[in-house]
């Protein structure tokens, strides 16, 4: 079966604007002209799509489940398009899929913003939270989902802890993240962070499935103690607004609650413990055929050198 792109331009602007006049405004058509093609995609597709309401038009169900795969579509038929032509970041029109746990993104979002703004101001960014799925593994068997996404192109690039990737993989490491111990300012334990008083705390563990165990308890375990973590949250945000009203303490990292101490009251101290953790490798991954794209190759360029100056 063959299907004229401009119906599914079509399908996602009157998906948008939920109104037949005003998709054929954007589209520069006449209200007859898109009525025409949403009917050659009604029979294409055997479903209503958009049912008429007082106020324009409601999409179907089905319209709805084709709403993401139509736009992966065209975002991909965007970027063969633009990589046809030199980029040039000040000109592009881009849209580009950047994966990071949000620890990384919180320290780094908002300055990744504010130079796009400035310097390719029609670049969009699509973030997606990143976690491991496999726990205490090298990168590659730690992150097996995350890099099956950059191989499909669900996503252009990814920042996350990095170690020994095939090698139809580019990789640049940044800067090497470990962790701190956050606590509210003027909590006691700023004044006597003993491993005593650690072990003796109440701790937030931030864990996305609400597992109460992490690389801490594995080394306090070693040295014959433990710790009791009273809370687990899904994200690290959400462990720095919690910490920052009650007696909780986390073990975090750095980076995050150095950028976030004085926006949240928090003041933190080194762990005590002998190097309950090696730091971390942070890094910058893309496949080596995403960065024949001139424009993933200037967006790995532009957020390998952000992440760096991250201090």
């Amino acid at each position: 079966m063959r299907i004229d792109l401009n119906l599914l331009v079509l399908f996602s602007t009157v998906l948008e604007e939920r109104h037949v006049a005003r998709a054929a405004r954007r589209l520069n058509l006449t209200p007859s002209a898109v009525s025409h093609g949403l009917t050659r995609l009604r029979h294409l597709l055997n479903d209503p799509l958009f049912l008429k309401n007082p106020k324009g038009v409601s999409p179907t169900e089905r319209a709805l489940q084709l709403n993401e795969p139509v736009a992966e579509i065209l975002a991909r038929v965007d970027t063969v398009i633009s990589s046809a032509v030199p980029f040039d970041p000040l000109t592009a029109r881009r849209r580009f899929t950047i994966g990071a746990p949000d620890a990384l993104w919180a320290v780094f979002l908002v300055r990744l913003m504010d130079r796009l703004s400035k310097e390719a101001p029609g670049i969009d960014i699509r973030s997606r939270q990143l976690m491991p799925q496999r726990t205490g593994r090298p990168m590659d068997q730690g992150w097996p989902l995350t890099l099956a996404e950059l191989d499909s192109h669900a996503l252009d690039i990814a920042i996350m802890p990095v170690g020994i990737v095939p090698p139809r993989y580019v990789q640049r490491t940044v800067f090497q993240e470990d962790f701190v111990i956050a606590m509210r300012s003027r909590h006691a334990f700023g004044r006597d962070p003993s491993l005593k008083n650690y072990c003796a705390m109440r701790h937030l563990l931030v864990s996305v499935i609400g597992v109460d165990r992490g690389v801490i308890d594995e080394a306090l375990a070693k040295e014959g103690l433990s710790r009791r973590v009273v809370l687990t949250v899904p994200n690290f945000m959400m462990a720095l607004a919690t910490i920052a009203e009650s007696d909780i303490i986390a073990t975090l990292p750095r980076r995050l609650v150095q950028r976030h101490a004085k926006r949240f009251g928090l003041q933190f101290r080194e762990i005590p413990l002998r190097s309950p953790r090696r730091p971390d490798d942070i890094g910058v991954v893309s496949t080596k055929a995403a960065m024949a794209d001139a424009g993933v190759a200037w967006l790995f360029e532009t957020v390998a050198d952000g992440l760096a100056a991250v201090t």
